[in-house]
Protein backbone atom coordinates (compact mmCIF):
# COMPACT_ATOMS: atom_id res chain seq x y z
CA UNK A 1 0.00 0.00 0.00
CA UNK A 2 1.36 3.49 -0.91
CA UNK A 3 -0.06 6.76 -0.30
CA UNK A 4 0.61 9.73 -2.43
CA UNK A 5 -0.78 13.55 -1.41
CA UNK A 6 -2.57 16.06 -3.82
CA UNK A 7 -2.90 19.61 -3.86
CA UNK A 8 -5.63 21.35 -5.32
CA UNK A 9 -5.86 24.12 -8.05
CA UNK A 10 -8.41 27.36 -9.01
CA UNK A 11 -11.98 26.55 -9.14
CA UNK A 12 -11.79 24.91 -5.05
CA UNK A 13 -11.87 28.85 -3.67
CA UNK A 14 -15.26 29.66 -1.62
CA UNK A 15 -15.34 32.03 0.77
CA UNK A 16 -14.73 30.46 4.33
CA UNK A 17 -12.05 28.09 3.59
CA UNK A 18 -9.33 28.00 6.16
CA UNK A 19 -11.38 29.41 9.25
CA UNK A 20 -12.09 26.68 11.11
CA UNK A 21 -8.30 26.16 10.89
CA UNK A 22 -7.26 28.93 11.81
CA UNK A 23 -9.62 29.24 15.34
CA UNK A 24 -8.67 25.59 15.71
CA UNK A 25 -5.18 25.32 15.63
CA UNK A 26 -2.53 28.11 16.05
CA UNK A 27 -0.22 26.26 13.25
CA UNK A 28 -2.68 26.93 10.73
CA UNK A 29 -2.82 30.36 12.11
CA UNK A 30 0.61 30.82 11.68
CA UNK A 31 0.24 29.70 7.79
CA UNK A 32 -2.27 32.97 7.13
CA UNK A 33 -0.10 35.17 9.09
CA UNK A 34 2.61 34.20 7.35
CA UNK A 35 0.88 34.34 3.83
CA UNK A 36 -0.66 37.65 4.72
CA UNK A 37 2.84 39.24 5.49
CA UNK A 38 4.68 38.14 2.76
CA UNK A 39 2.10 39.65 0.36
CA UNK A 40 1.31 42.95 2.36
CA UNK A 41 -2.44 42.34 2.21
CA UNK A 42 -4.56 40.56 4.80
CA UNK A 43 -5.46 37.85 2.35
CA UNK A 44 -7.05 35.44 5.46
CA UNK A 45 -9.59 38.36 6.04
CA UNK A 46 -11.07 38.33 1.98
CA UNK A 47 -10.70 34.39 2.41
CA UNK A 48 -13.37 33.96 5.47
CA UNK A 49 -15.23 37.13 5.14
CA UNK A 50 -15.01 37.93 1.17
CA UNK A 51 -16.40 39.32 -1.27
CA UNK A 52 -16.85 36.26 -3.22
CA UNK A 53 -15.60 38.15 -6.50
CA UNK A 54 -12.51 39.37 -4.77
CA UNK A 55 -11.67 35.75 -3.70
CA UNK A 56 -12.11 34.68 -7.10
CA UNK A 57 -9.87 37.02 -8.70
CA UNK A 58 -6.73 34.55 -10.18
CA UNK A 59 -3.99 36.94 -8.17
CA UNK A 60 -6.18 35.96 -5.02
CA UNK A 61 -7.30 32.39 -5.20
CA UNK A 62 -3.68 30.94 -5.92
CA UNK A 63 -2.09 32.23 -3.09
CA UNK A 64 -5.62 31.57 -0.61
CA UNK A 65 -5.66 28.15 -1.97
CA UNK A 66 -1.71 27.79 -1.38
CA UNK A 67 -2.33 29.15 2.02
CA UNK A 68 -5.07 26.48 2.68
CA UNK A 69 -2.79 23.10 1.78
CA UNK A 70 -0.65 24.46 3.49
CA UNK A 71 -2.49 25.29 7.18
CA UNK A 72 -3.45 21.67 6.64
CA UNK A 73 -0.15 20.44 6.12
CA UNK A 74 1.44 22.34 9.61
CA UNK A 75 -1.24 20.87 11.66
CA UNK A 76 -0.80 17.30 10.44
CA UNK A 77 2.72 18.20 10.94
CA UNK A 78 2.15 19.17 14.79
CA UNK A 79 -0.03 16.36 15.13
CA UNK A 80 3.25 13.96 14.32
CA UNK A 81 2.75 12.86 10.40
CA UNK A 82 6.36 12.88 8.66
CA UNK A 83 5.65 13.52 5.48
CA UNK A 84 8.64 11.69 3.70
CA UNK A 85 7.61 8.73 6.06
CA UNK A 86 4.22 9.17 5.14
CA UNK A 87 3.45 9.67 1.08
CA UNK A 88 5.53 8.52 -1.29
CA UNK A 89 4.76 11.30 -3.98
CA UNK A 90 2.81 14.74 -3.59
CA UNK A 91 1.00 16.29 -6.90
CA UNK A 92 -1.13 19.28 -7.41
CA UNK A 93 -3.38 20.91 -9.84
CA UNK A 94 -2.08 23.58 -11.83
CA UNK A 95 -0.93 26.37 -8.93
CA UNK A 96 -1.43 23.20 -6.34
CA UNK A 97 2.09 22.21 -7.87
CA UNK A 98 3.55 24.68 -5.64
CA UNK A 99 1.13 24.15 -2.55
CA UNK A 100 2.96 20.40 -3.28
CA UNK A 101 6.46 21.91 -3.46
CA UNK A 102 5.78 23.58 -0.30
CA UNK A 103 4.25 20.73 1.36
CA UNK A 104 7.52 18.92 0.26
CA UNK A 105 10.36 21.52 1.42
CA UNK A 106 11.09 22.86 -1.81
CA UNK A 107 9.23 26.05 -1.48
CA UNK A 108 8.83 27.75 1.90
CA UNK A 109 5.25 29.37 2.45
CA UNK A 110 5.97 32.96 1.82
CA UNK A 111 7.96 32.35 -1.38
CA UNK A 112 5.09 30.01 -2.71
CA UNK A 113 2.72 33.02 -1.96
CA UNK A 114 5.06 35.61 -3.38
CA UNK A 115 5.42 33.51 -6.69
CA UNK A 116 1.34 32.97 -7.01
CA UNK A 117 0.53 36.02 -6.53
CA UNK A 118 3.12 37.21 -9.68
CA UNK A 119 1.50 33.97 -11.38
CA UNK A 120 -2.31 34.97 -10.87
CA UNK A 121 -0.89 38.93 -12.09
CA UNK A 122 0.79 37.51 -14.90
CA UNK A 123 -1.68 34.84 -16.39
CA UNK A 124 -4.84 37.77 -15.64
CA UNK A 125 -2.72 40.23 -17.54
CA UNK A 126 -1.48 38.32 -20.63
CA UNK A 127 -4.48 38.29 -22.70
CA UNK A 128 -7.01 41.15 -23.07
CA UNK A 129 -10.84 40.69 -20.91
CA UNK A 130 -12.89 38.90 -23.80
CA UNK A 131 -9.96 37.72 -26.07
CA UNK A 132 -9.38 34.48 -24.44
CA UNK A 133 -11.48 31.46 -22.85
CA UNK A 134 -12.20 28.02 -21.68
CA UNK A 135 -14.30 25.54 -22.48
CA UNK A 136 -15.38 21.82 -21.05
CA UNK A 137 -15.99 19.18 -23.48
CA UNK A 138 -17.29 16.03 -21.31
CA UNK A 139 -17.48 12.59 -22.92
CA UNK A 140 -14.91 13.27 -25.35
CA UNK A 141 -11.38 10.90 -24.61
CA UNK A 142 -8.30 13.46 -24.64
CA UNK A 143 -7.20 12.18 -28.31
CA UNK A 144 -10.16 13.18 -29.84
CA UNK A 145 -10.51 16.71 -27.72
CA UNK A 146 -6.99 17.54 -28.92
CA UNK A 147 -8.04 16.95 -32.87
CA UNK A 148 -11.05 19.02 -31.89
CA UNK A 149 -9.02 21.88 -30.54
CA UNK A 150 -6.58 21.18 -33.80
CA UNK A 151 -9.74 21.72 -36.02
CA UNK A 152 -11.50 24.22 -34.30
CA UNK A 153 -8.22 26.53 -34.20
CA UNK A 154 -8.01 28.09 -38.03
CA UNK A 155 -4.99 30.10 -37.77
CA UNK A 156 -6.17 30.95 -33.66
CA UNK A 157 -5.07 29.68 -30.40
CA UNK A 158 -7.08 26.49 -29.44
CA UNK A 159 -5.35 24.02 -27.47
CA UNK A 160 -6.43 21.03 -24.57
CA UNK A 161 -5.23 22.97 -21.53
CA UNK A 162 -6.42 20.39 -18.61
CA UNK A 163 -6.69 16.37 -18.96
CA UNK A 164 -8.22 16.06 -15.82
CA UNK A 165 -9.83 12.77 -16.05
CA UNK A 166 -11.50 10.24 -19.03
CA UNK A 167 -14.01 12.00 -20.84
CA UNK A 168 -13.62 15.37 -19.24
CA UNK A 169 -11.14 17.80 -21.20
CA UNK A 170 -10.78 21.51 -20.99
CA UNK A 171 -10.24 23.96 -24.11
CA UNK A 172 -8.20 26.66 -23.82
CA UNK A 173 -7.85 29.41 -26.72
CA UNK A 174 -8.86 32.72 -28.51
CA UNK A 175 -12.73 33.07 -28.18
CA UNK A 176 -14.23 32.36 -31.43
CA UNK A 177 -11.86 29.15 -31.73
CA UNK A 178 -12.90 27.84 -28.32
CA UNK A 179 -16.93 28.34 -29.14
CA UNK A 180 -16.12 26.60 -32.51
CA UNK A 181 -14.37 23.67 -30.13
CA UNK A 182 -17.66 23.45 -28.54
CA UNK A 183 -19.27 23.02 -31.78
CA UNK A 184 -17.63 20.57 -33.26
CA UNK A 185 -17.45 18.77 -29.89
CA UNK A 186 -20.97 18.65 -29.87
CA UNK A 187 -21.07 17.43 -33.42
CA UNK A 188 -18.39 14.52 -32.62
CA UNK A 189 -20.27 13.16 -29.73
CA UNK A 190 -19.52 14.83 -26.91
CA UNK A 191 -22.27 14.75 -24.09
CA UNK A 192 -21.63 18.22 -22.87
CA UNK A 193 -19.21 20.99 -24.54
CA UNK A 194 -19.90 24.42 -22.68
CA UNK A 195 -18.19 27.08 -22.26
CA UNK A 196 -16.36 28.02 -18.78
CA UNK A 197 -17.15 31.24 -16.73
CA UNK A 198 -13.58 32.02 -16.16
CA UNK A 199 -11.42 35.26 -16.44
CA UNK A 200 -8.47 34.24 -18.65
CA UNK A 201 -7.61 31.07 -21.48
CA UNK A 202 -5.14 29.26 -18.58
CA UNK A 203 -2.43 26.35 -19.93
CA UNK A 204 -2.19 28.05 -23.59
CA UNK A 205 -0.01 29.76 -25.91
CA UNK A 206 -1.69 32.77 -25.01
CA UNK A 207 -0.25 32.82 -21.82
CA UNK A 208 3.55 33.12 -23.49
CA UNK A 209 3.78 36.67 -21.45
CA UNK A 210 3.05 34.93 -17.84
CA UNK A 211 5.65 32.03 -18.84
CA UNK A 212 8.04 34.87 -19.53
CA UNK A 213 7.12 36.32 -16.13
CA UNK A 214 7.31 33.27 -14.01
CA UNK A 215 10.59 32.59 -15.93
CA UNK A 216 11.97 35.85 -14.76
CA UNK A 217 10.81 35.46 -10.77
CA UNK A 218 11.46 31.31 -10.45
CA UNK A 219 15.28 32.34 -11.29
CA UNK A 220 15.37 33.94 -8.23
CA UNK A 221 13.63 31.85 -6.57
CA UNK A 222 14.96 28.66 -4.01
CA UNK A 223 13.92 25.73 -5.06
CA UNK A 224 15.18 22.80 -2.56
CA UNK A 225 15.14 19.35 -3.31
CA UNK A 226 11.78 17.89 -1.94
CA UNK A 227 12.18 15.07 0.08
CA UNK A 228 9.26 13.10 -1.59
CA UNK A 229 9.14 12.93 -5.83
CA UNK A 230 6.36 15.79 -6.85
CA UNK A 231 4.44 14.32 -9.92
CA UNK A 232 4.75 17.54 -12.42
CA UNK A 233 1.78 18.73 -14.54
CA UNK A 234 3.40 18.69 -18.18
CA UNK A 235 5.48 15.86 -17.83
CA UNK A 236 2.91 13.14 -15.41
CA UNK A 237 6.45 11.94 -14.38
CA UNK A 238 8.23 12.40 -10.96
CA UNK A 239 10.95 14.93 -10.16
CA UNK A 240 13.33 15.78 -8.00
CA UNK A 241 15.42 17.88 -9.64
CA UNK A 242 15.52 21.61 -8.34
CA UNK A 243 16.49 22.93 -11.59
CA UNK A 244 14.36 20.77 -13.66
CA UNK A 245 11.39 21.54 -11.18
CA UNK A 246 11.98 25.15 -11.92
CA UNK A 247 11.78 24.70 -15.91
CA UNK A 248 8.57 22.70 -15.42
CA UNK A 249 6.72 25.26 -13.68
CA UNK A 250 7.49 27.87 -16.64
CA UNK A 251 6.47 25.36 -18.92
CA UNK A 252 3.64 24.63 -16.72
CA UNK A 253 1.42 27.84 -17.78
CA UNK A 254 1.66 27.56 -21.01
CA UNK A 255 1.17 23.76 -21.47
CA UNK A 256 -1.21 20.99 -20.68
CA UNK A 257 -2.05 19.98 -17.37
CA UNK A 258 -1.51 16.03 -17.30
CA UNK A 259 -4.09 15.21 -14.54
CA UNK A 260 -5.29 12.01 -15.99
CA UNK A 261 -2.11 10.98 -16.65
CA UNK A 262 -0.80 11.97 -13.32
CA UNK A 263 -2.94 10.07 -11.42
CA UNK A 264 -2.42 6.84 -13.61
CA UNK A 265 1.24 7.19 -13.20
CA UNK A 266 0.40 7.17 -9.55
CA UNK A 267 -1.41 4.25 -9.26
CA UNK A 268 0.38 2.31 -12.00
CA UNK A 269 3.77 2.56 -9.52
CA UNK A 270 1.79 1.17 -6.50
CA UNK A 271 0.00 4.38 -4.94
CA UNK A 272 -3.78 3.24 -3.93
CA UNK A 273 -4.55 5.66 -1.54
CA UNK A 274 -4.77 9.28 -2.01
CA UNK A 275 -5.24 12.55 0.18
CA UNK A 276 -6.62 16.05 -1.11
CA UNK A 277 -4.88 18.46 1.33
CA UNK A 278 -6.64 21.54 1.49
CA UNK A 279 -9.87 23.10 -0.09
CA UNK A 280 -13.10 20.91 -1.32
CA UNK A 281 -12.70 17.74 -3.20
CA UNK A 282 -12.49 18.15 -6.61
CA UNK A 283 -9.48 16.07 -6.83
CA UNK A 284 -11.20 13.29 -5.12
CA UNK A 285 -14.00 13.58 -7.29
CA UNK A 286 -11.22 13.07 -10.31
CA UNK A 287 -9.41 10.50 -8.87
CA UNK A 288 -13.07 8.33 -8.52
CA UNK A 289 -13.09 8.73 -12.37
CA UNK A 290 -9.51 7.97 -13.02
CA UNK A 291 -8.97 4.83 -10.59
CA UNK A 292 -12.00 3.33 -9.24
CA UNK A 293 -10.30 0.82 -7.38
CA UNK A 294 -8.79 3.63 -5.20
CA UNK A 295 -8.84 5.21 -2.27
CA UNK A 296 -9.30 9.16 -2.00
CA UNK A 297 -10.35 11.32 0.78
CA UNK A 298 -10.71 15.54 1.31
CA UNK A 299 -8.64 16.59 3.92
CA UNK A 300 -9.46 20.18 4.79
CA UNK A 301 -11.19 19.81 8.35
CA UNK A 302 -10.00 19.16 11.53
CA UNK A 303 -12.62 16.21 11.83
CA UNK A 304 -10.74 15.34 8.36
CA UNK A 305 -7.17 15.62 9.85
CA UNK A 306 -8.36 13.28 12.50
CA UNK A 307 -9.97 10.48 9.91
CA UNK A 308 -6.55 11.05 8.10
CA UNK A 309 -4.14 10.21 10.78
CA UNK A 310 -6.59 7.58 12.46
CA UNK A 311 -6.02 6.06 9.39
CA UNK A 312 -2.53 6.01 8.94
CA UNK A 313 -2.20 4.70 12.23
CA UNK A 314 -4.41 2.00 11.72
Amino acid sequence: MSFAFLFPGQGSQAVGMGKELAETFPEARAVFEEVDEALGQTLSALMWDGPESDLTLTANAQPALMAVSMATMRVLEARGLKLAETVSYVAGHSLGEYSALAAAGSLDVGTAARLLRIRGDAMQSAVPVGKGAMAALLGLEFDEAVKVAEEAAQGEVCQAANDNAPGQVVVSGHVAAVERAVEIAKARGAKRAMMLAVSAPFHCALMASAADAMADALANADIRPPVVPVVVNVLAAPVTDPSELRSRLVEQVTGTVRWRESMQWLTSNGVTQFAEIGAGKVLTGMMKRIERSATAQAVNSADDIDTLLQGLSA
